[in-house]
């Protein structure tokens, strides 16, 4: 098995967005993120953002994802992972 090359080797692109939308997030001192104001920023479905981070909270090398809470739609807590 090859290291992917590049992020869009590894990644879709609605999961591409995701990222990059945290990782912006996460540079003005955000850590918890809903995915129906994901889904709003980036014009997705709340439940197309919640599958997609699911999926990413297994295969993200350099954020830590996990599902925090539910109260009127999932929060997300994202850091950076530990190198």
């Amino acid at each position: 098995m090859t290291v992917p090359d590049t992020i869009r080797d590894r990644y879709n692109d609605t999961q591409d967005r995701i990222l990059k939308y945290l990782r912006g997030g996460i540079q003005k001192g955000r850590h918890f993120f809903k995915s129906k104001y994901i889904a709003s920023d980036l014009g997705l479905s709340s439940k197309e953002v919640g599958t997609n981070l699911a999926i990413l909270s297994e295969i993200c090398d350099d954020l830590e994802i996990k599902r925090w809470s539910y109260s009127n739609s999932t929060t997300w807590m994202v850091t950076p992972r530990a190198i």
